[in-house]
């Protein structure tokens, strides 16, 4: 039962981006320069009325994001105690135009027990997702039938894979994951343990190449992005502060769009 919820926690992340943009969704103001094609989101977190907060189980206690200052930098608050929900961007975009994907974050404290390797301690302080959506021309007999039944039930299908670049709690031997709630979310350590608590990291992501890196063939073309910071499974408290994330694409990769498997 809990590896069904652990499960679910990603999955529903992302089914609430894909019914917001299949309803048809009110209107998102830009978050890009005006004019420059090459970038699909610059996000400054003076308002956050381009994402949403989601609490993915009701059961659980919601993680709280708001604005904030911290050393100068505009940013999201995330302030968690034995709590998961997410922050999630409203659009979509097609990762082939814009792969590269650059924010920075900082994380206060981080949970001693909190292991990313099992199920029942897979918590950080500090995680940004990258969601792709579920193409069932490429599924197989069995993982149709499953997609088909949750179409049934939400009205959409549920994402195919994700990247989940993260701030591990301990350093781990290795970058790259498999995550221990579903086999096809894996989890990337960017930033590990106490000793860059408190300082802004500065990242840069490319999730073509981490994409392949982690599945061994191309991503679909579309995804959304969310952000988190969740203690539901080691039951602690941390605060961590994301601060602007831009997603673009320099001008020779916006054109290698086909998919190969």
């Amino acid at each position: 039962m809990r590896r069904i919820v652990h499960m679910s926690c990603g999955l529903m992340i992302a089914l609430l981006i894909v019914l917001c943009s299949a309803a048809g969704a009110q209107p998102v103001k830009a978050a890009s320069p005006a004019n420059n094609t090459n970038v699909f989101m610059s996000e400054d977190f003076h308002t956050l009325d381009n994402w949403m907060p989601y609490n993915i189980f009701k059961q659980n206690k919601e993680t709280r994001y708001g604005l904030d200052v911290k050393d100068g930098v505009q940013c999201v608050k995330a302030q968690s105690d034995c709590s998961a929900s997410a922050l999630v961007y409203k659009k979509e975009f097609d990762v082939y135009k814009y792969p590269i994907v650059k924010w920075k974050w900082m994380a206060g404290n981080i949970y001693p027990n909190g292991n990313l390797t099992y199920n029942s301690t897979n918590d950080s302080p500090a995680r940004l997702y990258i969601l792709f959506k579920y193409n069932p021309k490429k599924a197989g007999f069995f993982t149709r039938l499953k997609y088909s039944l949750a179409k049934k039930i939400y009205g959409t299908y549920p994402p195919g894979s994700n990247l989940c670049y993260l701030w591990a709690n301990h350093p781990h031997k290795g970058r790259i994951f498999t995550s221990p709630a579903w086999k096809y979310s894996k989890d990337i350590v960017l930033e590990a343990g106490r000793s860059l608590l408190n300082q802004w990291r500065k990242e840069k992501v490319n999730i073509l190449e981490d994409y392949r890196a982690a599945f061994g063939k191309n991503p679909p073309h579309m995804a959304a992005i969310a952000i988190m910071d969740n203690s539901n499974n080691a039951k602690g408290k941390s605060t961590s502060w994301f601060g602007p994330i831009k997603i673009y694409g320099p001008a020779d990769v916006a054109n290698t769009s086909s998919e190969m498997h």
